[in-house]
């Protein structure tokens, strides 16, 4: 049952009215089509009481509802055409600094290929002033090794002859000799005293 159906019912019963109940005991009418006279007036009268209170409550938050929606609507369409603008000129903005990016990059590239140029001259003329410190060092030691190489050998030579001397003289020399010797080295340091 609907809502007509209800607000008829309830006024009948508030009435007093008695229902024609069939067999099955549902509650019949006079017509297949149209409904009791009763009903008739109190539906009308429930959905003209209806309709009126959603007109006057109903409308006015409606239509604040629909304004509230178009103000809404306004808003997003008025940011979307901001955004589309402030899109557009960041745009312009890249493509002009997309240009700035190129001649930046070959100025960038220009001046690092002066830098290694000038990099790898200063490090040639380096490794070419550590090359001769080095040979003039090696020259150096190798004078000083064989400078001291050679005193090694004379001292070597010295100690070596000084030892054969003193053998050779040891063994032609017997002990009358050599008390000779001895006695002629002390007269001539006298008489030359």
């Amino acid at each position: 049952m609907n809502v007509l159906g209800i607000a008829t019912v309830a006024g009948r019963l508030i009435a007093g009215e008695e229902f024609g109940v069939d067999s099955d005991g549902h509650i019949t009418s006079h017509s297949w089509l149209l409904p009791d006279k009763a009903e008739l007036i109190w539906g009308t009268l429930s959905s003209l009481l209806i309709f009126g209170l959603l007109w006057k409550f109903g409308g006015p938050a409606i239509k604040k509802g629909m304004a509230a929606r178009t103000e809404r609507i306004q808003k997003e369409l008025d940011a979307a055409a901001a955004d589309k603008a402030a899109a557009a000129t960041e745009a312009a903005e890249i493509r002009q600094a997309k240009g700035d990016i190129e001649a930046a990059r070959a100025r960038i590239l220009g001046e690092a290929e002066e830098q290694a140029a000038l990099v790898l001259s200063e490090g040639r003329a380096r490794l070419e002033q550590e090359i001769a410190d080095v040979r003039t060092r090696t020259s150096a030691e190798i004078a000083s090794m064989g400078s001291r190489a050679g005193d090694e050998l004379r001292a070597e030579i010295a100690r070596l002859s000084h030892a054969a001397v003193d053998h050779v003289v040891k063994g032609s020399l017997d002990d009358a000799t050599q008390q000779e010797l001895i006695e002629s080295f002390i007269s001539r340091v006298g008489a030359s005293a």
